[in-house]
């Protein structure tokens, strides 16, 4: 399944149905009267969630939704039906934004949430809504309400525990492939991964989900390279994993860029928890591992980890303190709150 998280979608909900005039006409009756029905109610335009999606592909295919417009009111005080509501099936994690691209409209974050984007048109008073003592036979009634009509944009941010981040060929999908079932590709050259992977982790009986996003480079902030597009993807996340390549000739600077692009992506990405960890440690020896993990340290100011996807070296020690940042920031972000004792 080919993997896309931005569509642009036009919609347009159902108008009302017209009131209808008509008045009683029928053999032996005396007195007649108004008895013109109201219009039905334009269908809705909604999205859900549902299970089982994790892109917006079916959105490439079919761009154009539009609700059914209510039926006519008709004699013998007859009801138009309701015109037929649509509902958008996006996956969890989908954001829905206006037509400039940055007013949120909503943010589906849970399975079965709904979202009313376009309200169906009112149906039209037919004339027996205007009969009254002293107007008993009026010859007027109302039309329906016109549809709302508009254009959206949809951006799919999955939902992982934790994202990682790192420059190309930093290990991330080595890494990713080695904890998980995901089968990113691999490969000795940059941009290998071009969309996200997430895959489930697990370790000491406890799972979490990673996502892996195509690497940053100086300058992805204003387009170059894969650009940071895909770094919506992980905002959702409760930390980050930052691999630095260990085999890398100016891992200081390295660091720098990542974190540089972080903060020029804006929002709160750049202040977000996260673990640097020293990666590709099977290429280097004791001397070069040592001044390695002192260079880094000192570039981000604060202790690093170290560890090799390929030989697994330093991998479970990883994974535990990716768990426990995961677990605090989860409880931070809910609290539990402690209920007095009744008896």
């Amino acid at each position: 399944m080919k993997f896309l998280d931005l569509a642009k979608v036009y919609i347009r909900s159902g108008g009302g149905g017209a009131g209808c005039i008509s008045f009683r006409r029928e053999k032996f009756i005396e007195y007649g009267g108004p008895d013109g029905g109201d219009g039905g109610n334009g269908g809705s335009v909604w999205a859900e969630a549902v299970d089982g999606l994790n892109t917006l592909i079916d959105f490439r295919y079919q761009q154009h939704f539009f609700a059914k417009s209510g039926q006519q009111g008709m004699g013998s005080q007859r009801t138009g039906k309701d015109g037929a509501d649509i509902v958008l099936r996006v996956p969890v994690g989908t954001e829905i934004l206006d037509e400039d691209e940055e007013t949120v409209i909503a943010d589906i974050t849970e399975l079965g949430q709904r979202v009313l984007l376009a309200r169906g048109g009112n149906g039209g008073f037919g004339n027996l809504h205007f009969k009254t003592s002293t107007n008993q036979a009026p010859r007027r009634a109302n039309p329906g309400q016109a549809g709302v009509e508009r254009t959206i944009w949809l951006r799919l941010k999955l939902i992982a525990d934790a994202g990682l981040l790192g420059l190309p060929n930093a290990g991330k999908s080595t890494f990713l492939a080695a904890t998980s079932n995901a089968r990113p590709k691999i490969a000795d050259y940059p941009f290998t991964t071009l969309h996200p992977n997430l895959g489930v982790v697990g370790v000491d009986n406890a799972e979490f989900v990673v996502a892996d996003i195509p690497g940053l480079i100086e300058g992805a902030h204003e387009g170059r390279g894969i650009g940071d597009r895909f770094l919506g993807h992980v905002e959702r996340c409760a930390l980050l994993l930052h691999l630095v390549d260990g085999t890398s000739a100016t891992i200081a600077e390295d660091h720098r860029t990542i974190i540089g692009e972080l903060e020029a992506y804006g929002g709160d990405l750049a202040t977000k928890p996260r673990i640097t960890v020293l990666n590709k440690i099977d290429a280097l020896d004791d001397a070069e591992r040592a001044a390695a993990i002192t260079e880094l340290s000192r570039a981000c100011g604060t202790l690093v980890m170290a560890m090799s996807g390929v030989s697994r070296e330093g991998l479970t020690e990883v994974l535990r303190a990716l768990r426990s940042g995961i677990e605090t920031q989860r409880a931070a972000a809910n609290p539990v709150e402690d209920t007095p004792w009744q008896p």
